[in-house]
Order: structure tokens, then C-alpha cells, then sequence
């Protein structure tokens, strides 16, 4: 499924028009980003929770030319699913 086909499912689900059902999904997927940003942690219980994670700075090699480089540290976004969800692919 990619985001059109979410937003139509969502408006179809919801009863909304496909305006406002794509609004709503992109409202709900700035405010995670947001929150994410910030570093703040999204529960949504039942469902999963949304968390970031340092990933330290390292040292790789190029792998075309083998020499080493410098790998700068970052943020990673994590999802890890819930009970619910993880009940539903499950049955």
C-alpha cells in the first residue's frame, strides 16, 4: 500500500472526502515527525511506538576503493510494533 491508496482507504473507512482524509494522514505523519525531532517518544498503544536512537560516529571503508572513511554520528528513527498489531499479522 503507498500513501495514495492509504489516504483513499482512509477516506473511504472514515466517510471523509479525499482532501480531508489527506490532510488527516499527513497531519498525523508531521506531528510523529515532529515529535521525533524533538526527541520525544510517540506511544500509540496497541499499535507501536515510535522512537529515535543515537547512532554513533564510526569508521567504514569505501567499498569501491577500500580506503577507510569517516562515518558522521545521526539519529535513527525506530518503530517497534505492539501487541495488537503484531496479533493482527499474526492471525
Amino acid at each position: 500500500m503507498n500513501k495514495q491508496e492509504l489516504i483513499g482507504t482512509v477516506a473511504d473507512t472514515a466517510g471523509l472526502g479525499r482532501g480531508d482524509a489527506a490532510k488527516a494522514v499527513e497531519a498525523v505523519f508531521d506531528t510523529i515527525s515532529s515529535a521525533l525531532k524533538r526527541g520525544d517518544e510517540v506511544r500509540l498503544v496497541g499499535f507501536g511506538t515510535f522512537t529515535v536512537t543515537r547512532r554513533k560516529a564510526s569508521t567504514g571503508r569505501n567499498p569501491r576503493t577500500k580506503e577507510p572513511m569517516s562515518i558522521p554520528e545521526s539519529a535513527q528513527p525506530k518503530f517497534k510494533a505492539g501487541k495488537n498489531l503484531k496479533d493482527a499479522c499474526n492471525s
